[in-house]
């Protein structure tokens, strides 16, 4: 699916309390290694699927389902979709991922939806349901850290001899939120300073027609 609108971005929309207070929340959590979709159980993978799992992706998460939190980001979802002209079906969020980037940490190219639906019979929140719109939100006050720029491409960047992506310059600011298409390919560079915190929330809808 080709679209005009890479991305929407709104510069500064959450408060700095409100992301200090959610940096500090998320710290007082138990973090864990992030994983992709191809590993479940950390303390079922050998070391080296550990190591393949790191050139791949290498950061620290938890998990939020707190309201006070949906209810600051959940809006902008909405407004993003309109606006860019997306216009998708969704009605349902995904459990917020807290990341954290220290020095030296990375995601690499990678789509946040799958190939195949949710077969979760005995959830009807997401059975048979697709990512279509993911968020981030910048945490971290951009003068504490360097690196860490989320960048996007369209189309397959493996597969594609035109390597063009555009870099979210816009949401360095602390509290800006980036709303693009769940199939969209996309990266986070690695932190070459500091600590980057991010919010991340996945938004689901029956597939597209």
């Amino acid at each position: 699916m080709r679209i005009d609108n890479w991305y929407w971005y709104f510069k500064g929309a959450l408060s700095r309390k409100f992301c200090e207070e959610l940096i500090h929340y998320g710290q007082q959590q138990e973090a864990r290694m992030a994983l992709t979709g191809k590993f479940t159980d950390p303390s079922s993978m050998t070391q080296k699927q550990v190591r393949d799992l790191k050139k791949k992706r290498d950061s620290n998460i938890i998990w939020i389902n707190d309201w006070w939190v949906y209810k600051h980001v959940l809006p902008f979802v909405d407004q993003a979709n309109k606006s860019a002209g997306w216009n998708f079906e969704w009605n349902y969020s995904e459990s917020c991922q807290f990341t954290k980037y220290s020095a030296g940490q990375f995601y690499d190219w990678h789509q946040d939806s799958f190939d195949k639906p949710y077969n979760t019979p005995n959830n009807v929140n997401t059975h048979n349901k697709i990512r279509k719109l993911s968020v981030t939100c910048s945490l971290s006050n951009p003068d504490t850290y360097r690196g860490g720029e989320l960048e996007l491409f369209q189309g397959d960047p493996e597969k594609s001899n035109k390597k063009t992506s555009k870099k979210c310059h816009e949401i360095t600011q602390q509290g800006s939120i980036v709303v693009f298409p769940s199939f969209m390919w996309h990266r986070v560079c690695p932190v070459t300073a500091g600590t980057r915190h991010s919010l991340v929330v996945w938004n689901l809808g029956e597939q597209f027609k």
